[in-house]
């Protein structure tokens, strides 16, 4: 989490350098196009405020009233960022249809395409070493702070290639109509966001983390673990939660219960590459088990082993044992 601090913080102190820089264009331009630039640098300062502190509060311990920590603060955070983006994209949206019918001369336009373009490329490469280090450190938080500076970047590109338009062609109306496109762009990623943020904070099942614990599960499986069913994943910030039910043959003790379910939460903090609490309910096998249960020699088994039940996202995430 130290680590995480130390990155957002430095995206927090580029955004605010970066923030005086575009609205120092749009002071030199008076370029509605540039102040879509300028507006988003707002969001960028504040979404990193509150990422650094979603961070710090996502680092705290569990306690009573958090039994399973503070991680979906992180969610929040990226609701807020997505939320304060949409807006951002709203207010530009009406000022460039105002300036439409009130347009106002631009001037100095390269030297405020020159400043743009240069803002651009710094927060293109911010945000794809955020991205990286979001997918490293299994941090949501870093990952959509980078998005969106990436998306602030194809922003700025297209500031760019918009003012250099206005330049040569005076049209003076491309101003604003360039900026609604952006606007329409922004708006669009300020959505993505907030739909993902609601997803994470009601608890939507993630179907590429379940796949992969299923894959960890099916290539790594011992003919102990007879079924797998009712698996449930819920990620909170960095860690992962997942409850299920395993069936073994019902002749195991406790302490032999109790060594199979530990080599199953082993095996997935060890190849999930997330940090991973398990919930595991244990099944007794049943006399219904017997034709795909691979358990050999067992004194209890009432036909032979007829078929094999490959774990699959339908079989082991449904709340019943595998009998087909």
């Amino acid at each position: 989490m130290q680590e995480q601090r130390k990155i957002i913080l430095i995206s927090l102190i580029t955004g605010i350098v970066l923030m005086v820089a575009k609205f120092s264009a749009y002071f030199l331009t008076a370029s509605n196009f540039i102040l879509t630039d300028a507006a988003e640098s707002i969001v960028n300062v504040v979404a990193s405020a509150f990422a650094f502190f979603s961070i710090y509060l996502s680092s705290r311990p569990k306690d009573i009233n958090h039994p399973y920590g503070h991680g979906k603060v992180e969610f929040f955070s990226v609701f807020v960022e997505g939320i304060l983006i949409l807006i951002a994209g709203i207010v530009i949206v009406v000022k460039s249809a105002y300036g439409l019918f009130h347009p106002n001369e631009v001037h100095d336009v390269l030297k405020g395409a020159s400043i743009i373009g240069a803002t651009g490329i710094i927060n293109g490469v911010l945000g794809w070493y955020l991205i990286k280090k979001g997918e490293s450190l299994r941090s949501m938080t870093l990952d959509a702070d980078g998005r969106h500076l990436l998306t602030d970047m194809v922003t700025s590109g297209g500031l760019v290639i918009g003012l250099t338009l206005i330049y040569f062609t005076k049209i003076a109306i491309l101003d604003n109509v360039l900026s609604i496109a952006v606007a329409g762009y922004i708006i669009f990623t300020g959505y993505k966001l907030t739909r993902r943020a609601i997803a994470g904070l009601m608890d939507e099942a993630d179907f590429k983390i379940v796949e992969h614990v299923i894959a960890i599960l099916n290539a790594k499986r011992k003919v102990e673990w007879i079924d797998v069913h009712n698996l449930r994943a819920q990620k909170y910030g960095n860690e992962l939660h997942i409850d299920c039910h395993m069936t073994l043959p019902n002749y195991f003790d406790l302490n032999r219960v109790h060594h199979e379910v530990q080599l199953v939460d082993v095996l997935i903090n060890q190849e999930a590459s997330i940090k991973t609490e398990l919930f595991i309910h244990t099944d007794p096998c049943i006399p219904a088990c017997c034709h795909y249960c691979s358990m050999p020699d067992c004194p209890i088994r009432s036909e032979p082993k007829s078929k094999d039940i490959e774990w699959t996202m339908d079989n082991v995430t449904r709340n019943k044992k595998h009998f087909e």
